[in-house]
């Protein structure tokens, strides 16, 4: 009965943290458009912020181990 209630734990954690890292990395970029100024060309300048990108990886990580722990109590459970 534990190792169903941690798979499902497992499979809760995997998809919050995937659900969470699309706006959290949409949050740590921005991009500006600068039009053009005498001779200079415009561009697009693309803002990071490394707080949010840092939020955004550590989700992926956790959302790792949730597979890796996921996977070994499956295979354990067989």
């Amino acid at each position: 009965m534990m190792r169903r209630l941690w798979i499902v734990v497992d499979l809760v954690l995997l998809v919050l943290c995937l659900a969470a890292v699309v706006p959290v990395w949409r949050n740590g970029t921005s991009t500006v458009a600068l039009a053009a100024a005498d001779e200079l060309p415009g561009f697009t300048a693309t803002r990071y912020s490394g707080p949010w990108l840092g939020s955004a990886t550590v989700l992926v990580a956790v959302a790792g181990l949730a597979v890796i722990d996921l996977v070994a109590r499956c295979a354990r459970s067989r």
